[in-house]
């Protein structure tokens, strides 16, 4: 699992840990978190050194790959373009080549709701046209295009997550939210409601609605 010390991939080891599998965590620490790494063995590393990656496919032998790492700031990804596709497309594409040297065959992609761009209706439906417009996005949807010609090369059967914000907290209290900078909103609401910020800052003030300012939708 590479990101696995963040903050989804860490709820997804203990999940993949309580239903009977060895979760193998792979991250180099860059944003995730060493207490995160609780439910299986991790591997210090980084996708974009060959070496690294077929040393922990040569010792684990992974039945599949779940792979979480990514750079994930949309505002960043406008000032650093090239570092978004180092990491997220080229550390990608040397994984998708252990894959396959390695003879791994199933693959679950976390993509992003950013492929998607600007819609056209609401509510999305999974086939809305990917139209991304910044980087991060961008930088996910050529991975699943990726994904595509190395199934159709590789037999590399995979499926991409395109979810929105995620957010919250582990029931048991083993896990939370934690990025350095914070830029997601539930958790800069919730930081405003303890008192840890002066304020939420709202962005667009004319959006068809009675105040101007825009509406997000969750569930649970």
């Amino acid at each position: 699992m590479t990101g696995g010390a963040g903050y989804i991939g860490s709820h997804a080891s203990k999940a993949l840990a309580r239903a009977g599998y060895k979760p193998v965590v792979l991250d180099n620490f860059e944003r995730g978190h060493r207490w995160a790494v609780k439910w299986g063995p991790l591997v210090q590393a980084d996708l974009r050194i060959k070496e690294d990656l077929c040393r922990a496919f040569e010792r684990w032998r992974p039945s599949a790959v779940i792979h979480f790492a990514a750079y994930a700031y949309v505002a960043e990804s406008t000032v650093r373009p090239l570092d978004y596709y180092d990491n997220n497309v080229g550390g990608t594409a040397k994984l998708l080549s252990a894959c396959a040297a390695f003879d791994c065959r199933n693959f679950v992609f976390s993509s992003s709701c950013a492929t998607y761009g600007i819609p056209d209706f609401l509510p999305l439906t999974e086939d809305h046209a990917q139209r991304p417009v910044n980087p991060y996005g961008h930088s996910k949807l050529v991975v699943e295009q990726m994904l595509k010609h190395a199934e159709a090369a590789h037999g590399i059967r995979h499926v991409a997550l395109r979810y929105f914000n995620a957010a919250g907290a582990d029931p048991e209290g083993e896990l939370g939210e934690m990025h350095d900078p914070e830029t997601h909103l539930v958790p800069l609401i919730l930081f405003a409601a303890m008192g840890r910020r002066p304020s939420v800052q709202i962005f667009g003030s004319d959006y068809p609605t009675s105040d101007g300012s825009c509406i997000r939708g969750y569930r649970r």
